[in-house]
């Protein structure tokens, strides 16, 4: 089960998942980055500082949007991991094709 906040602030949309994300709520996932990209987001921020755990239907929807960012100018950092959830992202080679960054301030100096 996940829930999924979004704040903005300084210009950038941050996207907060809270909790696990796996097949059925990697959908929540979805729409919420699809909405900040329908917004007009080109700054985009994943706080996964709660994330306690994710699926690969959850990284592959990280996956689908990187094509799409890339066409749009649309950058996107992911921050905060707990090792477990970072190790997921590494086995894949997902740390590769996505920004991940350690902190915030980090991830913020990467929008820039």
């Amino acid at each position: 089960m996940v829930q999924i906040k979004r704040i903005q602030e300084d210009g950038a949309d941050v996207i907060v998942p809270i909790g696990e994300i796996d097949a059925s709520s990697s959908i929540e996932l979805d729409l919420t980055i699809a909405k900040s990209v329908g917004e007009g987001y080109t700054r985009i921020l994943v706080d996964c500082t709660s994330l306690e755990y994710i699926s690969s239907a959850g990284l592959g929807v990280f996956m689908s949007y990187i094509e799409e960012f890339g066409d749009k100018n649309i950058k996107m950092v992911l921050y905060g991991m707990n090792e477990r959830v970072l190790n997921t992202f590494e086995i894949l080679g997902l740390s590769e094709l996505l920004s991940i960054a350690v902190d915030k301030d980090e991830a913020k100096k990467r929008l820039a």
